[in-house]
């Protein structure tokens, strides 16, 4: 049977924080002879002095410290718990996580993420970066519990509930500097086959990794985030497409050449998506603000973006 309990544990607190038993006798509501025999009580239990008394004023023991310093550990997660049982109770979740495509910067969700903690404070919230098909499969393996801006089609099966947000075009473009940038005419796959694409790779772990463009026996440097993709390729370090967004503004800056290619990479649908049959208030609470209007234009306005760093060659 433990000798250690939560009250006990409150009292001394209070004890600390008032410098005294009557301090904390009018703080916690209590009389002042609850609180020296609750003191007295555990003292014996534990067989170690809690306080040093100095008439009415009392200082915490080295053993008083110790126990105060991990108490108080167990008294935040005793409350803690307290608000996440009531929360269960009235439908929220004690946690939840939302995935966000790397095509997106994750500071586009900060005005969502204020707004939620506004909303609750006790549904712990953790935010899931993903890549192409990783996005999917972050999704249907619980590791998300709704993905925002998840690329492409999702895969075969359901399980899952997906809403298309929107839209995106490809360009095919290279550095200034890069040998394809003086060639003439559409370029074939022959032609990609003699240089070096960029790709992103695709965090997917058990769902076959999407390759798009891609030349078998190509020569391939895989790069974690499309921001890194653009990057590179205005280093002139590789080829590839880029979304039509954010490579007009390195193209009309000179930074980045675009080119025609005979297989252009057909417009990619962007999906909000979670699972099937789940419905806490959590989830319902992101599920109606990423439907509201404008949210694609907002993931948008955080895609890559030419930055001041220069990758030296």
């Amino acid at each position: 049977m433990l000798r250690l309990s939560l009250e006990a544990l409150q009292i001394v607190d209070a004890i600390d924080r008032g410098g005294s038993f009557a301090a904390a006798a009018r703080e916690l509501y209590r009389v002042p002879s609850t609180i020296s025999y609750t003191v007295g009580k555990l003292e014996e239990e534990l067989g170690v002095q809690v306080f040093e008394r100095f008439g009415p004023r009392v200082a915490l023991t080295p053993a008083g410290h110790e126990l105060l310093k991990e108490g108080r550990y167990l008294l935040k997660a005793a409350g803690d718990l307290e608000q996440r049982v009531r929360r269960v109770a009235s439908g929220w979740e004690t946690e939840l996580s939302v995935g966000l495509d790397s095509m997106f910067g994750a500071t586009v969700l900060a005005p969502y993420v204020r707004a939620f903690y506004e909303a609750t404070q006790q549904t712990r919230l953790r935010l899931v970066q993903e890549t192409l098909g990783g996005s999917w499969e972050a999704l249907l393996d619980r590791r998300v519990d709704i993905a925002v801006g998840a690329p492409g089609d999702g895969p075969a099966g359901g399980g899952y509930v997906s809403q298309p947000i929107g839209q995106l075009k490809w360009v095919f473009a290279v550095a200034p500097q890069h040998p394809m940038a003086q060639a003439q005419g559409r370029l074939s796959r022959n032609d990609l086959q003699l240089h070096r694409a960029i790709a992103t790779a695709d965090s997917a772990r058990l769902l076959a990794p999407r390759t798009v463009g891609l030349v078998l026996g190509q020569d391939t440097l895989t790069v974690p985030t499309m921001q890194a993709k653009f990057d590179y390729q205005l280093a002139g370090l590789g080829f590839g497409f880029l979304p039509e967004r954010c490579a007009r503004e390195a193209i009309a800056a000179g930074l980045l050449v675009e080119k025609e290619v005979e297989e252009p990479k057909p417009d990619e649908t962007f999906y909000l998506a979670w699972r099937s049959g789940e419905s806490g208030a959590a989830l319902r609470w992101w599920q109606q603000r990423m439907a509201e209007p404008g949210l694609f234009e907002r993931l948008c306005a955080h895609l890559p973006r030419t930055r001041e760093t220069v990758l030296a060659p």
